[in-house]
């Protein structure tokens, strides 16, 4: 079995939708965790699509599709080192695998991912061999209202970017916006990850506060990778190292995480545009050690069943789409 059926085998594909065990009318007013989807089965799952990745379908399967579900999900991360253990395609495994699984569980349609992102700060000296790739904010986000554009050209009303990289959302919301006022489509931004919230996964991940057990190709992220491939994940090399302040700053601050802040005096006030290696030279900010494919699992599985349950909600949501045609777009004028 591949594992796209098994993932569709797992979404209870061809029969009704499995019982709860959680009582669905505590629902709103609980806090939950996602270990299964509560959302409906969706009739596009009845649809004889090989795959639910636009990339994989013909263009008579997307129009069938748009006559059941205006929905699509648009995974989007970085290229960027990820300390000497990960792979630099870290980010884009945690956005694709997100959407890919809520995708063929649920009959979501979802693009390939796009996996060049804003990673300025990952591009260390020249000559390192580091391998980030950055996009500069103009490309970025012309790129991301060419996708969008194109999507609501086709039919598609209700747009979910799946994020994967936290530096991406310092630069999108202009873009966003811009989306959301020319067309009036439903634009929405989903980021599956744990920085300084650690959300619905407090009870898998082991490390302390101090640990930073959800940032940069710590414990989180080194799990999502050894459950997606562990045979791209180098645990020979794993180094446990956390955040400091950069050593220009003085011994009069301080810095705990990756945000673009520092602490002076114990608060957290003041920002800076820093190098990533200022704060942390081996690129790794946590404990990869207590990593393990178990809690990459059900890091994904949750992510992905409370999106499904997300996109369930959103589509009540009335949308009334103007401007729909861009056929400018096919031009090379700007």
């Amino acid at each position: 079995m591949s594992r796209k059926d098994t993932i569709r085998t797992l979404g209870n594909q061809g029969g009704e939708k499995p019982p709860s065990a959680i009582d669905e009318e505590s629902l709103p007013g609980d806090r939950i965790y996602q270990d299964e989807a509560h959302a409906p089965r969706r009739k596009t799952l009845d649809l004889d699509f090989p795959s639910f990745c636009m990339g994989d379908l013909t263009c008579v399967d997307v129009a069938e599709y748009l006559k059941h579900s205006d929905t699509i999900l648009i995974p989007k991360a970085s290229l960027e080192q990820h300390g000497p253990h990960l792979p630099l395609f870290c980010d884009t495994i945690t956005s694709l695998e997100v959407a890919s699984r809520a995708g063929e569980q649920a009959g979501i349609m979802y693009t390939p991912p796009l996996w060049l992102g804003y990673s300025p700060q990952h591009m260390r000296g020249p000559g390192e061999g580091t391998g980030t790739v950055t996009l500069r904010v103009e490309t970025y986000l012309n790129l991301l209202y060419d996708i969008g554009r194109s999507l609501v050209h086709h039919g598609f009303n209700r747009l979910i970017f799946v994020n994967g990289h936290g530096s991406n959302v310092k630069v999108v919301d202009p873009v966003l916006r811009k989306l959301r006022n020319e067309t009036g489509a439903l634009i929405c931004y989903y980021k599956p990850y744990a920085e300084r919230y650690i959300g619905m996964l407090k009870d898998v991940l082991e490390g302390p506060p101090e640990e930073t057990p959800g940032w940069h190709a710590g414990e989180l992220e080194t799990s999502q990778c050894l459950c997606h491939d562990p045979g791209i994940v180098r645990m020979d090399r794993a180094a446990v190292d956390r955040a400091h302040a950069p050593k220009w700053l003085g011994d009069a601050w301080a810095k705990k995480d990756g945000m673009p802040d520092a602490e002076f005096q114990g608060y957290q006030y003041f920002n800076f545009p820093f190098e990533h290696q200022e704060f942390t030279e081996s690129g790794v900010m946590g404990n990869p050690e207590r990593g393990t494919a178990g809690k990459g699992e059900v890091a994904f599985r949750r992510f992905s069943n409370h999106l499904i349950d997300a996109v369930h909600e959103l589509e009540k949501v009335k949308v009334k789409v103007k401007d729909r045609d861009w056929t400018a777009g096919k031009t090379m004028s700007t």
